[in-house]
């Protein structure tokens, strides 16, 4: 008999300094909103919910700064769990994995920025550790660069990740 799928929800990034006031990320309100309204929902069904704080040591993401701070419109209860990160990936050097596999997680889904970046290194990681993952299409959001609009690149990450993850 195989045991009930565990799912969790990773907020990964959902930092102020994604959201100005020096860059502000594609569609930002629309990303906040479904991204809140994600949280919502994961926490009435009563889905563990796991947050991700990017950190650099200077700059808009150093600790403590205001960038670095969750947004407000996603903030975590009390007891809901941070972990910090100081690379793309949310499990390189991190206590994510080990706070997941005690508490039983096999299943995550996914949302936050930057979607070519630590979103889908997110996704692949988690993949080959294990994890059935998916991507909340709607609750991830990048910048514009000069070789491809942001639009484009969360539409291209939507369709490869769905191909990676289960």
């Amino acid at each position: 008999m195989s045991e009930t799928p565990k799912t969790a929800l990773l907020m990964i990034d959902i930092q102020q300094a994604m959201f100005g006031p020096d860059e502000i990320c594609h569609q930002p309100e629309r990303t906040l909103a479904n991204a809140g309204d994600l949280l919502t929902r994961a926490r009435a069904a009563g889905t563990a919910v796991y947050f991700v704080q990017h950190c650099e040591t200077e700059g808009g993401f150093a600790p403590k700064s205001a960038g670095w701070q969750i947004h407000p419109k996603v903030a975590p209860r009390p007891g809901e769990p941070i972990t910090e990160k100081w690379a793309a990936s949310s499990f390189y050097k991190t206590d994510l994995d080990a706070k997941l596999r005690p508490a039983g997680i096999d299943t995550l889904v996914i949302a936050g920025l930057q979607s070519e970046f630590c979103i889908d290194t997110a996704c692949r990681v988690a993949q080959s550790l294990g994890y059935k993952v998916t991507l909340a299409a709607d609750a991830h959001s990048t910048f514009d660069n000069p070789v491809l609009w942001a639009d484009k690149f969360i539409q291209h990450q939507n369709r490869l990740l769905s191909g990676i993850v289960e």
